[in-house]
């Protein structure tokens, strides 16, 4: 479980048919075989590391419902390592279960990204949402999309500082919306209505 405050830009070292390499610092301070570490909101699996540096395993499914095969050696990327029970809680629960790709249609300040339509329904006024991994509060849900306004500091130490219109973005909404629709499904059909009315 993570959080969607990045601890620190990575950068992309390289990668060798799954493997991807990473360059960082701060997620590596107490690292382990087997630990998480949130790349782009996405969620992999340590597998190897070393003095400033540490290795993934991405499945192909990953690369396909993500846009970490989007990446390319020197592209930054927004790391996380998971939330320890004892830590604040800055963002909101963000799992790293990547929902969909959504494109960039503004750039920060005023960010406007395109989503799935079957996302939007997730997508509420001062709700939360993850935006490569960035915990962010929707200002305003649109029909294709959603805005958010980022403010400075999000926009220097994150990628969203740097990335402009037509470029992917990896986007995860809100967990607790998502389990609080299947339990209404599931009562509403214990009843006999129908969940569409």
């Amino acid at each position: 479980m993570f959080t969607g405050i990045v601890e620190e830009l990575g950068t992309v070292v390289g990668r060798d048919g799954p493997r991807l390499r990473i360059g960082a610092r701060t997620v590596l301070e107490g690292v382990g075989l087997g630990d998480s570490i949130a790349v782009n909101g996405c969620c992999l699996t340590v597998v190897a590391w070393g003095q400033g540096w540490w290795e993934a395993d991405v499945s192909d499914e990953t690369f396909r419902r993500t846009n970490l095969g989007d990446l390319r050696p020197q592209d930054p990327v927004n790391l996380e390592r998971p939330v320890r029970p004892a830590d604040r809680l800055g963002g909101h629960l963000v799992q790293g279960h990547v929902d969909a790709v959504g494109v960039i249609v503004e750039a920060a300040p005023e960010l406007r990204v395109r989503m799935p339509s079957e996302l939007a329904r997730y997508v509420v006024e001062k709700g939360s949402i993850a935006v490569d991994g960035v915990s962010l509060t929707v200002v305003s849900p649109l029909g294709d999309g959603f805005t958010v306004a980022v403010i400075p500091h999000t926009a220097a130490v994150t990628t969203l500082g740097v990335k402009g219109a037509g470029d992917r973005v990896n986007l995860e909404v809100d967990v607790i919306a998502k389990y609080t629709e299947r339990l209404l499904e599931a009562q509403l059909a214990a009843r006999g209505l129908d969940s569409e009315r």
